[in-house]
């Protein structure tokens, strides 16, 4: 592992405590897309089935973990615990345009035609767009919570690190895989807006506020 996995790994990490907090400490998931979530957690139970039959180290698979049930309690959160308090108005947007796509792309460009590395393909590709529904979200409320602020960062950072780290990989292993690469590109082209508005205006002290 190099460093900008670890970094991007943390990031990662922070992001999921950051929002966790935000709901208990609130009692509120206010501002939060609720589909965003859905879609994070449909993310790592497709990708992770390989718990039940591989193990690459202690670090690995407790990551794993920490990412399956992080994002099921945040549903669980949103949907059920503080259900009255989420936002359904505004939380409108069209997941089956997201889903269907990555499906046929799955089935399409993969690595073997096998269920596992489909599943696999299939949370690649989502996880790339999974972050829309809260982007849209954010786009009709017109502004974001500074502590959503941070949480919306932290996932973009991770993903950013996780370019370097593929180009540390490539330049050092000689490891270059197209479609983690791509989507992950494709994610990273999505937080741009989002990151110049964190550091011009929240970064300042100042409330993100969105053009609705």
């Amino acid at each position: 592992m190099n460093i900008f996995r670890l970094c991007g790994d943390l990031s990662h990490l922070a992001a999921i405590i950051i929002l966790l907090l935000k709901i208990w400490k609130t009692r509120s998931c206010a501002g939060i897309s609720g589909k965003s979530q859905a879609l994070f957690a449909l993310v790592f139970c497709t990708r992770y089935l390989d718990l039940f039959f591989s193990f690459v180290s202690l670090y690995n698979t407790s990551m794993k973990i920490i990412y399956v049930c992080c994002s099921v309690g945040t549903c669980y959160l949103i949907f059920m615990k503080f259900k009255p308090t989420y936002d359904t108005n505004h939380d409108t947007f069209r997941v089956e345009f997201l889903l269907g796509p990555c499906v046929i792309l799955a089935l399409i460009f993969n690595h073997s035609f096998s269920a596992t590395e489909i599943l696999w393909t299939f949370s690649i590709y989502l996880e790339a767009g999974a972050i829309l529904p809260q982007l849209f979200m954010m786009s009709k409320t017109g502004e974001a919570e500074t502590i959503t602020s941070h949480y919306l960062f932290m996932l973009g950072a991770y993903r950013a690190l996780y370019i370097l780290n593929w180009v540390y990989r490539f330049y050092t292993e000689n490891f270059f895989d197209p479609i983690a690469v791509i989507a992950g590109c494709v994610q990273t082209v999505l937080y741009c807006d989002f990151f110049y508005l964190y550091v011009t205006k929240v970064l300042k002290g100042k409330s993100l506020v969105l053009p609705c």
